[in-house]
């Protein structure tokens, strides 16, 4: 997913000090190509993750390196080419809190409250964005990469998050929840995208 224009100036300062505090994720991880529409990968649901080991700790640490140089919030596996449940995020919700980790093999046990439109981008079709509906409030419930259970709660813009990366794990992207119009609107912009492959 993609960075949102959230909170301005003060909220990259109090990013930056929160990471002074500790290591900073993804610092010792590779920056990969990213997967664009298109490419199969994105739309085939995930295989689960059934070696927690150091290539697991590996995938994590590049993911957050790729989605820290794309200026991302959030990214999936296989939005790098590895077809695993695996997503990572650093997203503020809608009070400007920051959320910042990553889960292994996700479900998504709770989706409720308010649906809303919003403008929703992806790393994997860079530029662009869509309205498109999604819950305000998700619960996500996983593993880290060590194997420890853990519990996710979204609200807002957060909760988006959630639910994006959660579809990318599942092989769909945000365009597969639009229609009419929406649809069509953003297909002409991805077959004009400079990025597009061939068919």
């Amino acid at each position: 997913m993609w960075r949102t224009r959230v909170g301005g100036a003060d909220r990259q300062d109090l990013t930056l000090a929160a990471m002074r505090q500790s290591p900073i994720p993804g610092a010792h991880g590779n920056v990969r190509p990213l997967t664009l529409h298109g490419d199969p990968v994105l739309h085939t649901p995930c295989a689960e993750v059934t070696d927690f080991g150091p290539e697991l700790a590996r995938l994590v640490e590049d993911l957050f390196a790729t989605m820290y140089a794309a200026q991302g919030v959030g990214l999936a596996a296989n939005q790098i080419g590895e077809p695993l449940r695996v997503f990572v995020f650093d997203c503020p919700d809608d009070e400007d809190v920051r959320h910042l980790g990553h889960v292994v093999n996700p479900r998504l046990v709770e989706t409720d409250g308010v649906v809303i439109r919003g403008p929703e981008g992806c790393l994997s079709l860079p530029g662009l964005e869509a309205g498109t509906e999604r819950y305000d409030h998700a619960v996500v419930e996983g593993f880290t990469m060590t194997g420890e259970p853990v519990t996710l709660h979204g609200t807002g813009f957060f909760a988006r998050c959630l639910q994006h990366e959660y579809d990318h794990l599942e092989g769909r992207i945000y365009a597969d929840h639009l229609s009419g119009w929406r649809h069509r609107k953003l297909m002409r912009q991805v077959a004009r995208a400079s990025w597009c492959r061939a068919e």
